[in-house]
């Protein structure tokens, strides 16, 4: 069995950087690797016969680092700062040089001297991380990014040298003017200082931004990571210790006072409070906590004093869960990403022989070699594929993290294909739609205080429902000679009243007689869905008590929401077909759309069924009843409220058990692929459209380096748009 691990990969500069090492580790034999450049990390999944080790050596041997999960930090170093200082001082250096070389009023005798005492530090240790980066790459025989920026710049710098120490440009008087399209008539009269200082500045500034978008864009999982408590108060042996939170094991007991946040999964043992889960699920409003409900770690307790029972502790609890599947999201790839790689991969070689046949075109057909340098220069320069690197996993950091602030976990990137495609959807009933609970919805005849006092000895959910619903009004009567009729009903003695509650067939079966109103009213309620218990006292039929699995109060505007992003709801149920059809007329699911009296299997039946006909289908569900059929739908969505096996079916998953969570869970993975298509045309539609330029000398190289970081800024900040997702 393969096993899994995350390594941090340092030393990468783009996209085709992440590309090499992805191709170095998967030509291990039974290594499955994804390098994602974004987030600085490679997800390798590999067989017994390789280790860590060896995965390293092979980052290692493609000419980057690596570091296991065990000395990765936490929390990744803050890289911007010297990259900050670096653009500053090049900055500075360069902004005199541009303004010398552009206006020549202001160029004085032997300025060029000065430009190039200025233009040397920028090309040389501005661009360092260009060069040394291209250096690495050359020794293991590759190209990248780096190496375009790289030459780009070095050819114009020696030029400008040759021009200045064997041509006439070094001499006193010397004057010289900027264009926006590239001089064909400069020769060794006059230097590219500019060019090479300015792209400099140009690319290192959106390597800056690059960087810093970056980071915010990973702050979503950070957050998220942070969001638990630090320390506890654990009461072992009568007494209470305050413990780091590693050393909490299940089964311990730990207090949560009034404005503390929950240290970890658990169970309610004492006290009563309302719980604020906002930072983990985006629900505004707490929920009220008593004992035996219960609790996620990372939510404030907003009320009072609790002590919880830990149940999950570690890598195990919700919190590390949702990080897990963020994680896990953000490594993979989408479709469009593979393309994108492939394209990386050879695009750099192909431009670096484009700049080749442009400089030896322009020199053949005698057009001289400086304006063919200027224009193989501008080629190097535009074209290189930063915004194509970009352009899906920064949307997809931002997109997943965004998701993970408002409860939707988006576990991979192929669910975005996916969201885009689909035009059904399937509702479970039970806990999705409604909130699978029975509670009581209506009452005839004076019976309610001693059915429940009948019911409160016996724990079917039915039962539960009539008891809760009784001791609303104040503490419940003794029972005696209880029995529990298995699949009817129960009896007892209440208050010197024999007390029969149960199935209308249980009455039937003592002979007791139900007057007409009465039966006409169980007629009326089991129409409609509701499941009828019927009372006799002493032998006389008394009363009638209905239960409800009730209906979420969001539930009809989620199904309008659904209708609005193009979907037909259905409704899925194993339920009977009348309380199928009362639950869809109650929410808005047309009757044809009902599939009612089904079991586990006949759900994976109907969910084919549906696509045979060629529809494409997503699945709601929160049950391990649900599982099979969130597994077979195009797209599952799993309700975070429900159990483990359903949550590990789905492709995505609602933390929150709001059904409008759905919709919006669909609307920000259509508008997370919608950002990913946008910044892969600009990146393609602008390096196909300034190519041409450049070789035919129509682009300033200054010009080509500007163009080429914002076409980088362009995509990063389209990218961070999706913060903006509500």
């Amino acid at each position: 069995m393969n096993a899994g691990v995350e390594l941090a990969i340092s030393g990468m500069t783009c996209a085709s950087c992440a590309n090499r090492v992805e191709r170095k580790l998967n030509k291990l034999d039974g290594v499955s690797a994804t390098v994602n450049y974004a987030t600085e990390t490679a997800h390798v999944e590999f067989p017994p016969s390789v280790t860590v080790d060896v995965l390293i050596g092979q980052v290692q041997a493609a000419g980057y680092d690596a570091k296991p999960p065990a000395e990765q930090e936490k929390v990744a170093p803050d890289e911007t700062s010297p990259l900050r200082q670096r653009l500053l001082i090049s900055l500075a250096l360069t902004i005199p040089v541009v303004v010398l070389s552009m206006v020549p009023a202001l160029q004085f005798t032997n300025w060029q001297w000065l430009a190039l005492t200025l233009a040397s530090p920028v090309v040389g240790w501005g661009a360092w991380p260009f060069h040394r980066a291209a250096a690495v790459n050359l020794r293991h025989g590759a190209a990248t990014m780096d190496t375009l920026v790289s030459m780009g710049t070095l050819v114009a710098y020696f030029w400008s040298l040759y021009a200045l120490f064997f041509g006439t440009a070094g001499e006193p008087g010397m004057r010289m003017s900027f264009e926006f399209l590239a001089s064909q008539t400069r020769g060794a009269d006059e230097i590219y200082l500019e060019v090479a200082a300015g792209v400099t500045v140009f690319l290192l500034a959106g390597r800056y931004f690059e960087a810093r978008s970056k980071r915010r864009a990973g702050s979503a999982l950070r957050a998220l990571l942070d969001l638990g408590a630090k320390n506890v108060i654990v009461r072992r042996a009568g007494r209470d210790h305050q413990v780091s939170i590693d050393a909490l094991i299940v089964g311990d007991e730990f207090v949560v006072r009034p404005g503390e946040k929950i240290a970890t999964d658990g169970i309610v043992v004492d006290g009563r409070s309302a719980v604020d889960a906002s930072m983990l699920t985006g629900e505004s409003v707490p929920v009220e906590v008593s004992v035996g409900d219960t609790v996620v770690g990372a939510t404030v307790n907003a009320g009072g004093r609790l002590v919880v029972r830990a149940s999950r502790v570690g890598a195990d609890t919700q919190l590390a869960q949702m990080a897990k599947l963020v994680t896990e999201a953000q490594n993979g790839k989408a479709a469009v990403q593979r393309l994108a790689d492939r394209i990386s991969g050879v695009f750099v070689p192909v431009v670096i022989g484009l700049a080749a046949f442009t400089l030896l075109e322009w020199w053949v057909t005698g057009n001289g070699v400086v304006p063919g340098m200027t224009a193989a220069v501008a080629v190097l320069i535009i074209a290189c594929p930063c915004a194509l690197g970009l352009a899906t996993p920064t949307a997809l950091l931002v997109g997943t993290g965004r998701g993970a602030q408002l409860g939707i976990l988006i576990k991979g990137p192929q669910v975005l294909e996916s969201t885009r495609r689909v035009d059904t959807i399937v509702l479970d009933k039970t806990g999705t739609v409604t909130t699978g609970r029975m509670v009581v919805v209506q009452v005839r005849g004076e019976v309610l205080r001693l059915a429940g006092a009948v019911e409160a000895a016996s724990e079917h959910p039915i039962a539960a429902a009539i008891a809760a619903r009784a001791s609303e009004s104040g503490q419940l009567p003794e029972v005696s000679d209880f029995v529990a009729l298995p699949g009817l009903g129960a009896s007892g003695k209440v208050d010197g009243h024999a007390v029969l509650v149960g199935r209308p067939q249980l009455l039937a079966e003592q002979s007791v007689v139900v007057p007409e109103d009465l039966a006409e009213a169980v007629a009326a309620a089991e129409k409609s869905g509701q499941t009828v218990a019927m009372v006799a006292l002493d032998g006389v039929a008394a009363g009638m008590i209905s239960v409800a699995d009730t209906v979420k109060p969001s539930s009809a505007e989620a199904i309008r929401r659904l209708r609005a992003l193009g979907l037909r709801p259905m409704l899925l149920t194993g339920d009977n077909a009348a309380v199928a059809s009362a639950v869809a007329a109650e929410v808005g699911i047309a009757r044809k759309d009902v599939i009612a009296g089904v079991l586990p299997a006949g759900k994976v039946d109907a969910v084919r069924r549906l696509q045979e006909s060629g529809a494409v289908v997503a699945m709601v569900g929160d049950g391990v009843n649900d599982a099979a059929a969130l597994a077979t739908a195009d797209l599952g969505l799993a309700m975070g409220t429900g159990t483990d096996v359903a949550i590990e079916s789905a492709d995505l998953t609602l933390v929150r058990g709001d059904l409008r969570s759905a919709a919006d869970a669909i609307r920000l993975a259509r508008r997370t692929l919608r950002t990913i298509q946008v910044n892969l045309f600009w990146a393609f539609a602008y390096n196909i459209a300034a190519l041409p330029l450049a070789a035919f000398g129509l682009l300033n190289p200054l010009i080509a380096g500007a163009a080429m970081a914002c076409s980088s800024l362009f995509v990063v900040t389209n990218s961070l748009r999706l913060f903006r997702f509500h």
